[in-house]
């Protein structure tokens, strides 16, 4: 079809049949869960290793003034934060894996290398990627759901000091307002015997004002973004795993029936 006489061209169509080819070797779906999943990690793990810091100064300047009475909640924070560093180390290696076995099913299946075959021991490796994956997901969508109440905390104090705004403009009586607390012993964060416990009328008004309340409030909500963003990591991981598997099984098959 081309002349003899131009080899440059047969070496230019010989690089981009072999780019083609390395091409439709990698696993799109595993890289794109990969970087979501990194992304995700880092933005849940820096924001609520911060956010929970914020939390800590919080509550010891507004709501409790005996150091034992927040001793729980200050050991809790501590440990999860250890919990934290823990998280991104395993999701970074558990990324890696996950997309050296895509690449490893992308290549049997499409049988780019040779006389390259799916293996016993290969199919064993994605069913195993398969169930770890399949926990992972479940117990992340369990931290998900958990990542949502401090947002919903500091919403609803939010509202409570828009509230409080609204009825110190509306009203000259200091009695009007004082009643709008925000206790934070109903949301579990301190024991009943904590004093005081909650803020309220202009008291509550004054944290919500403060950068400490916003940069918390906005951390939390990174937080719970990142955790959704890597949930749905989880999901496409699960769902391309699944498929590398049930194709390697049918290339096992395959390969027994030859």
């Amino acid at each position: 079809m081309f002349p003899v006489k131009q080899p440059w061209l047969c070496k230019a169509l010989g690089c981009y049949d072999c780019c083609v080819r390395c091409l439709g070797a990698v696993p799109y779906a595993s890289l794109a869960a990969t970087l979501l999943c990194y992304a995700g990690m880092a933005l849940f793990c820096v924001s609520a290793h911060q956010a929970l810091a914020y939390t800590e100064e919080l509550v010891e300047m507004h709501f409790a003034r005996n150091i034992q009475d927040y001793v729980v909640l200050a050991s809790f924070i501590k440990y999860f934060q250890y919990v934290i560093y823990g998280l991104a180390s395993f999701f970074f290696l558990f990324g890696i894996l996950l997309l050296a076995e895509g690449f490893y099913s992308t290549s049997a299946v499409k049988q780019k290398f040779g006389e390259f075959r799916s293996t016993q021991c290969g199919r064993c490796l994605s069913l195993t990627f398969v169930i770890v994956t399949y926990i992972l997901a479940v117990i992340w969508l369990a931290v998900f759901a958990v990542s949502a109440i401090p947002v919903y905390f500091f919403y609803n104090m939010e509202d409570t000091c828009h509230t409080i705004n609204i009825l110190s403009e509306t009203t000259t009586s200091i009695n009007q307002h004082a009643w709008v607390c925000m206790d934070a012993r109903q949301y579990g964060l301190l024991p009943w015997h904590a004093m005081p416990g909650k803020a309220c009328g202009m008291t509550l008004a004054s944290i919500c004002k403060s950068s400490e309340f916003f940069w918390t409030y906005d951390l939390y909500i990174a937080a719970f973004a990142g955790a959704g963003v890597t949930l749905l990591a989880l999901f496409l991981y699960l769902v391309a795993t699944t498929y590398n598997y049930a194709v390697l099984r049918f290339l096992g098959r395959k390969a027994m029936r030859c």
